[in-house]
């Protein structure tokens, strides 16, 4: 029974064990087919895509061939349109130097008829030469057997006798033009003098070696003091100039050996008053400035005086100190106007006795320049004025000029003498307008025909007292780069057919105008 029993356990062990490996290997075969199944499904779907890309590659590909093959297109066409330009234009260029190469043939062979003609003239002329040399020899012959003389006697005759004559005449032009030549001279310099005085009058103009500056009040009076006196204090020793304020009504009065520095405060003094601020900070800085603004001046003043004259080279010390004239008066009467009144003096004269005139203009310019340092430096005006001018390179014929006007040297030539009575006639008559005017349009009139005496300028207009050309040409002749060296090219003319201080400054205008009308 146990046996039986066993063997029942172990059949159904079996049994179970394989049913088991039945079911076990049943299980796998699904799981095989169906990973077999899921890889057929997924190598489909990957084909799919890759046909799908495939496609979208091919359409891509096609798309920018097509792309590719249009802008080729369009490329293509404006190459051969540019191409069909070119041709138009060398075709253009061809006919141009066909017609051109037309022209030098007829030119050639209107220059070769005329050497033919001209030398036909050259020959002619030689032979009716000959035939003329041969009818003098014959006619010297037939002379020479009437007089019975050969031509070498007939000469020294001819001579001998031309000879006294001559002589004979002469003694009695000589004595002649010295009795004319005494009084012509005594009527020439009246009339040279009469001709400067009548040339160069104008209206006297006096100015003060004191200054007065009027104030809107007397409360001010109070103010410019200040607290203490600090504000009058710091202004006399910002200027170099002694303010006196006494009972005056409305006025203040500087005082001091300087004009430069009179003018300085005088202004200073003015601006403070119109300001209202009133304190040595403010006195410090106004006077700063006012002072640079008078340098500024200093040296304007000095070139227009140059200017005015149409004096050029001037050191720009030497100007400097032809500017510190303005400010310096002798005997009621400004130095530099009489310094310019007696440059035009100077010139006027020294034209109407066939001298330099710019020379003697710039003899008569610097003639007191020693007055505008005559109180630093001791000695007479002329002298310092002289030895001035010989330290910045004046030639020794203007130092003279200026060291003889007072007689402190003895004059060595007419110039000499011309300043001096230059500075005679304008200290009698001090100031002129007129050949101011006649100068400066004179020197206007000049820039404007040197300009316009270019190919392509249109107009010209000189401005600024003539110290700038404007010039216009027209945009049609004339480039860009030609405006350039047109530029060039009359700064250059100007620079050797003009005199004049400082710069002239020229510019040129180039410009293209389009003008339409609307109309309804």
């Amino acid at each position: 029974m146990n046996g039986y029993m066993l063997g029942l356990t172990l059949l159904g062990f079996a049994i179970g064990f394989g049913l088991a490996f039945w079911v076990k290997v049943r299980l796998d075969r699904q799981k095989a087919d169906a990973a077999s199944t899921e890889s057929e499904r997924i190598i489909q779907e990957s084909k799919n895509k890759a046909d799908a890309l495939l496609k979208e590659a091919s359409l891509e590909a096609k798309d920018r061939l097509l792309k590719m093959k249009n802008e080729f297109d369009v490329e293509t066409k404006e190459t051969r349109a540019e191409l069909k330009k070119q041709e138009k234009r060398l075709i253009q260029k061809e006919e141009n130097i066909d017609r051109k190469i037309e022209l030098y043939e007829r030119k050639e062979k209107d220059i070769n008829r005329i050497e033919k003609e001209v030398e036909q003239r050259i020959e002619q002329i030689v032979l009716q030469e000959q035939e003329y040399a041969g009818l003098l020899t014959e006619q010297k012959s037939q002379l020479e057997k009437i007089s019975g003389l050969t031509s070498e006697q007939a000469k020294e005759l001819l001579l001998r006798a031309m000879e006294n004559e001559a002589r004979y005449e002469g003694a009695k032009m000589i004595k002649r033009i010295e009795n004319e030549a005494k009084e012509e001279a005594d009527k020439r310099s009246k009339k040279i003098l009469a001709t400067a005085i009548q040339r160069y009058a104008a209206d006297f103009v006096a100015e003060r070696t004191v200054t007065v500056v009027p104030l809107p009040s007397d409360e001010m009076k109070g103010r410019i003091i200040g607290r203490e006196g600090r504000n009058i204090r710091a202004l006399e020793a910002a200027t170099g100039i002694d303010l006196i304020i006494d009972d005056t009504p409305e006025a203040v009065i500087l005082s001091g050996f300087n004009p430069i520095r009179r003018e300085v405060a005088r202004q200073s003094l003015m601006k403070l008053i119109a300001d209202g601020r009133i304190h040595p900070a403010r006195i410090e800085d106004v006077v700063k400035k006012v002072t640079i603004e008078i340098e500024t001046a200093v040296k304007e003043a000095g070139e227009q005086a140059a200017f005015d004259l149409g004096v050029h080279g001037i050191h720009a010390e030497l100007i400097k100190h032809i500017g510190q004239l303005k400010y310096r008066t002798s005997y009621s009467q400004n130095v530099l106007q009489h310094s310019v009144e007696v440059g035009f003096l100077c010139g006027i004269m020294a034209a109407e006795l066939g001298l330099k005139e710019k020379l003697a203009r710039r003899m008569g310019l610097l003639h007191d320049i020693g007055k505008g340092i005559d109180h630093e430096v001791e000695g007479p005006h002329a002298l310092i004025g002289s030895r001035l001018a010989k330290k910045y390179g004046e030639s020794p014929q203007v130092v003279n000029a200026i060291a003889a006007h007072h007689e402190d040297t003895p004059p060595s030539t007419v110039y000499d003498i011309l300043v001096q009575a230059a500075d005679g006639l304008s200290g009698a008559r001090p100031g002129a307008r007129k050949e101011l005017l006649e100068n400066y349009i004179k020197r206007l009139e000049d820039l404007e025909g040197i300009a316009g005496s270019f190919r392509g300028v249109e107009s010209a207009y000189a401005i600024q007292a003539g110290r700038e050309l404007r010039v216009i040409v027209e945009s049609t002749k004339i480039t860009d780069e030609d405006a350039i060296l047109i530029s060039r090219d009359i700064v250059k003319k100007i620079e050797e057919v003009l005199t004049f201080p400082g710069q002239i400054k020229v510019t040129v205008i180039r410009e293209t105008r389009a003008v339409e009308y609307a109309n309804k």
